[in-house]
């Protein structure tokens, strides 16, 4: 018996439970890749990943404060303009998928289905979020200042 498979269903339905979009709420979304494969150590694929997310923001989906890809995640903070999570994170991930398996020349999924969401609430502050975000690479042992981490984006001037 796969003791691993009901309890990675029950996770995701989970996930979305309470799940609400909000127009012009700032969300903290992270999402990881398939089998937490170190896909983004590939400066080719992160940097994929951080095009779609300004493009998005560019054609105004979103207001995109800041963003961090990591080896194997993605976290972003991110103003939602219009449209819902759900169909946001459907777009980016379908689309940077297929970019990263067309350019690395590789076949399978590029991200886990599922996705974590947090809205900005009123006792946290926008830099709390956006500090959490950026200093991921600093937490995770990779660079010792965020500001060197090469695959990171921040619509403010974090000095």
């Amino acid at each position: 018996m796969d003791m691993d498979g009901p309890m990675e269903h029950a996770g995701k339905s989970q996930l979305r439970n309470g799940r609400y979009s909000e127009q012009c709420r700032v969300y903290l979304l992270t999402t990881c890749t398939h089998d937490k494969s170190p896909i983004f150590t590939n400066g080719k694929a992160a940097n994929i990943v951080l095009g779609a997310l300004k493009w998005l923001d560019q054609t105004e989906r979103i207001n995109l404060l800041a963003a961090v890809v990591m080896p194997d995640h993605l976290h972003f903070v991110a103003q939602l303009r219009i449209g819902t999570l759900a169909s946001l994170m459907q777009s980016l991930k379908g689309y940077t998928g297929w970019q990263i398996n067309h350019v690395l020349k590789r076949h399978g999924p590029v991200w886990q289905s599922a996705y974590h969401d947090r809205a900005l609430r009123r006792e946290e502050t926008l830099g709390t979020l956006i500090d959490y975000c950026l200093e991921n690479p600093v937490r995770a042992g990779l660079v010792v200042d965020f500001r060197k981490y090469p695959f990171s984006y921040c619509f403010f001037d974090r000095i």
